[in-house]
């Protein structure tokens, strides 16, 4: 069980997460509550975790989002960070009021992504 503070955030992500489409769904993946696309997709090799949209990764003082294809969304609000050879991106968040704040962006990535489905 989380802690409180840390437990409020999550929520908040998770509820904003959801709510942007009908079509994303949650699950423990790679061990973190995760979010996923569940509707139809054209063939893909798996490796490519195009229907993986975001992993969480809890720890004590911050909580990150993980975008495994991150590097396909054009991210103009800055929110989306890191250079790594595997296209993933990461958005941090502190606390309760530093996701407040970058809740639009957040929401703004999540319908990019949701545009890049090839269906």
């Amino acid at each position: 069980m989380l802690e409180v503070p840390i437990a409020e955030v999550v929520n908040a992500i998770r509820q904003t997460i959801l709510n942007c489409n009908n079509e994303i769904d949650e699950r423990i993946k790679w061990n973190n509550p995760s979010f996923y696309y569940t509707g139809e997709m054209q063939a893909f090799d798996p490796k490519e975790y195009k229907r993986e949209i975001a992993v969480f990764n809890l720890f004590k003082n911050r909580i990150m989002l993980v975008f495994p294809s991150g590097a396909r969304i054009t991210d103009n609000s800055g929110l989306l960070e890191g250079q790594f050879k595997d296209d993933r991106k990461t958005i941090v968040f502190t606390d309760l009021a530093d996701f407040k704040k970058k809740e639009k962006h957040l929401v703004n990535i999540i319908q990019k992504w949701m545009d890049t489905i090839e269906s």
